[in-house]
């Protein structure tokens, strides 16, 4: 089953999004983020929603359905001053809720993505999976999506 742009609205976040969103997380088997449903991490979430809002190179968006929060994504634009101070958007935290996987919603959020980078003049765009997360990068591939970089991370304690 397919969702159709004209049933699916992506939009801006709101505060009273951060449950939902927290509990999409929290679902997550690959995350390991630490996220929960748990109401003594709520302080947690809304100060980084709002650090987020704040931000005039960050945005989150969710991706509704009949009113509910089906999927999430968050941009970031990067001005860089190699490539001559070319402009990058750096996609994070693509999630699609558990229930509704397979239906096109991932796709919808990548486009939309992509569109908004053109309007922008954005030169690239770049996200980063989860080395366990094989359906999604087949996803990514399907998308048009290269691997060219070796990614490396450190968690600070």
């Amino acid at each position: 089953m397919s969702t159709s742009p004209e049933n699916l609205v992506i939009r801006l976040a709101r505060e009273s999004d951060l449950p939902a969103l927290a509990a999409m997380f929290a679902a997550d088997e690959h995350g390991g983020h630490g996220d929960t449903t748990d109401v003594s991490a709520q302080p947690d979430y809304l100060s980084a929603f709002r650090a987020i809002e704040r931000s005039s190179n960050e945005t989150l968006y969710v991706a509704e359905l009949d009113g509910k929060v089906v999927g999430t994504f968050q941009t970031v634009i990067l001005t860089k001053l190699v490539g001559r101070g070319a402009t990058s958007m750096k996609i994070e935290a693509v999630q699609t809720r558990d229930d509704m996987r397979g239906r096109g919603i991932g796709g919808i959020m990548i486009r939309y993505c992509i569109d908004d980078a053109k309007k922008r003049g954005v030169k690239n765009i770049q996200l980063i999976s989860n080395m366990t997360r094989v359906d999604a990068h087949r996803f990514y591939d399907r998308l048009g999506f290269e691997k060219r970089h070796l990614g490396f991370s450190m968690t600070l304690k």
